[in-house]
């Protein structure tokens, strides 16, 4: 298995790159975000890949980001959404918007997706609410252990970061504080602040 690759923008195009790697030309599935972040042609590049193998076919899909790549693996999951669905979700909004939006269960936001109906969306969110939560829970314990400062200040970060507006994040984070719950850490405050947005 192929976990990630290190060489030379050799060239690209609209969901592919070919990546360079001492003299072998990788063909890299990609999504639109990940393009746009690419270097130009001739320089240096690092993608995380997901090697994608069937029994008729391998292919490689290349992640500039952990958490996209991490977003894929999980789209891929949902009934009915393959690699070339799960590339076409994450070139269609940004890896937090859509985690941002499966959180809060905005079926209208996922629907405004290219190939994205309205039964595909409320499939992701149905299959992968909680997995995203997981997602986001692991994400801000790491933060946590290495974020120091205000708490409230922290929490409302990683909404943001998870695509809710900045007014509506600190909205829920200081209803969280409001309704008597002492949070420990960022984690466990932006559990609480999201199920504030979730009422």
């Amino acid at each position: 298995m192929i976990a990630y690759l290190k060489g030379t923008v050799h060239s690209k195009s609209e969901n592919q790159l070919i990546l360079e790697v001492r003299d072998v030309g990788y063909q890299l599935e990609i999504s639109t975000q990940t393009l746009e972040q690419l270097p130009p042609l001739g320089e240096e590049a690092e993608l995380l890949v997901h090697h994608h193998i069937t029994d008729n076919d391998q292919r490689l899909f290349g992640f500039l980001g952990q958490n996209e790549k991490d977003l894929f693996e999980l789209l891929i999951t949902v009934k009915g959404v393959g690699p070339k669905l799960g590339l076409t979700i994450l070139s269609g909004l940004p890896a937090e918007e859509i985690t941002g939006a499966i959180v809060q269960k905005d079926k209208g936001k996922l629907s405004q997706i290219k190939g994205i109906g309205k039964k595909t969306a409320e499939r992701m969110i149905l299959e992968l609410k909680d997995k995203v939560s997981e997602m986001v829970d692991a994400t801000y314990t790491q933060a946590a252990g290495s974020v120091s400062g205000n708490l409230k200040g922290e929490a409302v970060s990683a909404l943001q970061s998870l695509g809710f507006k900045k007014r509506d994040s600190e909205k829920a984070v200081s209803m969280a504080v409001k309704n008597g719950n002492s949070a420990q850490n960022v984690q466990e405050l932006v559990k609480m602040a999201l199920a504030q947005l979730n009422t």
